[in-house]
């Protein structure tokens, strides 16, 4: 045994000697350093996005929004940008202007449904985007969220006269619900566990659902309530509809922003927390949802909450 640990010391000792051995050595040491050169090149190629630099170059900003998410975001008159979400949004864009030292940044807004703006701002088409999106784990896969902006719920619009005042009632039903939404997901998860068979019928914008709810097309229209409630309101006859008063859904809303960049949700952030302290959002929410009484106390905590301290 001791010559045969003798021999292999040996072996290795004459294999160091020789001066083909010493460059295949050399070889294996320059393979390693090349390799982790390269992965280290390939960190540096992952870095954070620099969307306040790339937004400085460009005097611009592209944001991403809901073209029919009343009363949070939609286009208004003029064939412009507006609701809640969208006065938020100009807060914050102007903090951001002042962050990057260009005061009058000029605003390319891009419509969208909620999952194409998530992928917008994904993928760098959007810097950042401002309606109604609900932050979800799923969706922080491919984005950054910023504070949240608001609680809602999701619910059912249903016609008036309707004989159906619960969620158990929709069985044997049709309910429409908006396709790649967070709502579409808790629809299909609550009828499972509920043992509801419902018809789902997907569709691509509120419009779409009133439509077929107006017609007899669908029986119910799963959304969150707050944006079933304007659209209900933007109706020919908005008593023709009502809202079944059983929750589907928590749905804490919040800005999509670009995966990974830091200094940009900071800026961002600080410019919601001033809104929330100086007073601000009380004008906001009561042009936009004053109607509907003052904030819950859920809300008007998390106005509190996300006053972000210097």
């Amino acid at each position: 045994m001791h010559a045969g640990r003798e021999s292999i010391d040996c072996a290795s000792m004459s294999v160091a000697g020789h001066p083909q051995a010493r460059s295949y050595v050399k070889s294996i040491v320059l393979v390693v350093v090349l390799t982790f050169s390269l992965i280290a090149t390939g960190a540096v190629a992952q870095r954070a996005p620099d969307t306040l630099g790339k937004i400085k170059a460009a005097k611009s900003i592209n944001v991403a929004f809901s073209g029919d998410s009343l009363p949070f975001s939609y286009v208004g008159e003029g064939n412009k940008p507006a609701g809640y979400s969208i006065d938020l949004c100009q807060r914050v864009i102007a903090g951001i202007g002042q962050a990057v030292g260009e005061p009058n940044l000029k605003i390319n807004w891009i419509v969208g449904t909620a999952a194409e703006r998530v992928q917008m701002v994904a993928t760098g088409k959007a810097d950042m985007e401002c309606a109604n999106t609900t932050m979800t784990q799923t969706r922080l896969k491919d984005v950054d969220f910023s504070s949240l902006i608001f609680i809602d719920g999701g619910g059912f619009l249903v016609t008036a006269d309707a004989p159906i005042n619960r969620f158990t009632d929709l069985n044997g039903k049709k309910i429409a619900v908006i396709k790649g939404t967070t709502t579409e997901q808790r629809l299909n998860a609550a009828m499972k566990a509920r043992l509801v068979n419902a018809q789902v019928t997907t569709i691509s914008d509120g419009s779409e659902g009133v439509a077929l709810l107006t017609t007899g097309a669908v029986d119910a229209f799963a959304g969150d309530k707050i944006k079933l409630i304007g659209l209900a309101a933007q109706a020919k006859d908005p008593n023709k509809f009502a809202m079944l008063m059983e929750d589907l859904s928590y749905e804490p809303y919040a800005f999509a922003l670009p995966r990974g960049d830091a200094a940009m949700r900071l800026e961002v952030n600080k410019a919601l927390t001033k809104i929330y302290v100086s007073g601000d959002i009380e004008g906001i929410f009561a042009q936009w949802l004053g109607k509907l009484g003052r904030p819950s106390g859920l809300l008007a905590a998390m106005y509190l909450l996300y006053a972000i301290p210097e």
